[in-house]
């Protein structure tokens, strides 16, 4: 089914974060009439630091672990004087600038949530705000992200019982606040970037008295530099097969890093790049020199303790649950629209058959960057409502999109971060070869 651009039709774009203000940015470019709706007080999302919609997981200390080389808009370079890696602070002002540059600011509504968007028998979306008012557009884009609805685990006997702090990663500000760890015993879940983060930072001799780190199975820790240059800027190129570029990959991982059990953690079950990576500058260092104790899954809690898989126990004080995120879209009804187990299969990682005037924005996990994903995305969207590109029919939407998770999701492991992983370069190759097969059959139909 494709949906006709009509002159006066309209687009709603939840969010502006770096997905929806580059999603503005397009539309603009293309004179295609929006709104964006941004529930706090000004741009940035998940980057704007203590944000006032209580959505943002940034942590004082955060830095992207992606290279300045690779997050970078195509039409506005980032800083020269930038570090390889740049603090939230740095990626917030540029996001800031990008908006003031493009003229985006005055097309955005702040402190105004979308309460609720249903979709009208003519297809159509009725989309209810905050302040009440409910208004109708033709074309609706989700940019709420993925990383605000924390994951915390309540499958544990005796957890309930358990006396001391626990919080989850997305609300950790830094050592001191909202909770002081000076002194404390602190146990760490999770094996991702925000878990090692923290569990550096916290186990920082004048800080935690002791630090354990809890992980259900090993992980390969990616370093931010090799060979002395930014690990992502030796992405290999696209026009290489994907389970050659993986082996060259594997191999020189092995080789810089060594074994992660040979640090004190547990050996993985899953060869380099088989999961999510986890990336850190730091954490196999702090393992090495003590200063984190790495321990398996846990098994059971007391009110002052955890007992592990392994049977070992050890006195707790407070908790950090870096156990990842939920992906939720709170103002659809609608079934289809709504993952299961985090799992929505869309056509280019965008749309859903049958729901072609609905766009979801950097609803993946690509590597290494999110930041300019939906700036990617929106070169499809934008044609698509301007009637320069046309969907394929829905076996087909369908198809591509089995052969596409096969292609990026093949390798990993089963487990709820791996639902909507891609390969950056691979998908963006593949998505501008969509783009003009797609230019193709809307001469044809023209």
């Amino acid at each position: 089914m494709a949906f006709d651009a009509a002159a006066t039709g309209k687009a709603c774009i939840i969010g502006a974060g770096c997905s929806g203000f580059t999603m503005a940015k397009r539309l603009k470019d293309y004179g295609i009439d929006y709104d964006c709706f941004e529930k706090s007080d000004n741009i940035g999302g998940n980057w704007y630091y203590k944000n006032p919609n209580g959505l943002s997981s940034c942590y004082q200390s955060l830095h992207i672990d992606t290279s300045k080389w690779r997050l970078a808009f195509e039409d506005y370079p980032v800083p020269e004087d930038w570090p390889d890696f740049p603090h939230h602070s740095q990626l917030l002002q540029y996001f800031h600038d990008y908006v003031d540059h493009f003229g985006l600011r005055e097309t955005i509504t702040f402190n105004t949530s979308v309460d609720k968007a249903v979709r009208r028998e003519d297809g159509d979306w009725d989309v209810t705000l905050s302040t009440g008012e409910t208004r109708t557009y033709q074309w609706l884009f989700v940019g709420n992200g993925h990383h605000w609805d924390p994951r915390t685990p309540d499958e544990y006997p005796g957890q309930d019982t358990f006396a001391g702090y626990q919080i989850h990663s997305h609300h950790y500000e830094d050592p001191f606040a909202p909770y002081d760890f000076r002194g404390k015993r602190v146990l760490v879940v999770g094996a991702g970037n925000s878990a090692m983060d923290i569990s550096s930072e916290i186990s920082q001799r004048p800080i935690a008295e002791k630090l354990i780190i809890s992980m259900r199975r090993g992980v390969w820790v990616l370093p931010k530099y090799l060979g002395g240059q930014p690990a992502d800027k030796a992405v290999l190129p696209s026009w290489m097969p994907m389970s050659i570029g993986r082996a060259l990959a594997r191999s020189k991982i092995k080789k810089e890093i060594g074994n992660p059990e040979d640090y004190g953690l547990p050996k993985p079950d899953h060869e380099p790049l088989d999961a999510h990576p986890s990336v850190s500058g730091e954490f196999l260092t702090r393992v090495g020199c003590g200063d984190i104790t790495a321990k398996g899954a846990i098994d059971r809690f007391e009110p002052n303790a955890v007992i592990f898989k392994d049977g070992s126990r050890e006195e707790i004080d407070a908790i950090v649950w870096a156990t990842g995120y939920k992906v939720s879209f709170p103002f659809f009804d609608d079934p289809e629209l709504t993952p299961k187990d985090n799992r929505l299969p869309l056509f280019k990682r965008m749309v859903k058959p049958g729901y072609e005037n609905l766009f979801f924005l950097a609803l993946a996990q690509p590597l290494p960057t999110l930041v300019n994903f939906a700036e990617q995305q929106s070169k499809l969207a934008a044609a698509a409502i301007a009637g320069e590109y046309a969907f394929p029919d829905h076996n087909e939407m369908d198809r591509v999109t089995a052969a596409d998770e096969k292609t990026h999701m093949g390798h990993f492991y089963q487990a709820a971060r791996h639902t909507m992983q891609v390969d950056f370069n691979t998908y963006v190759r593949d998505l501008h070869q969509e783009i003009e097969k797609g230019r193709k059959r809307a001469r044809v139909t023209a």
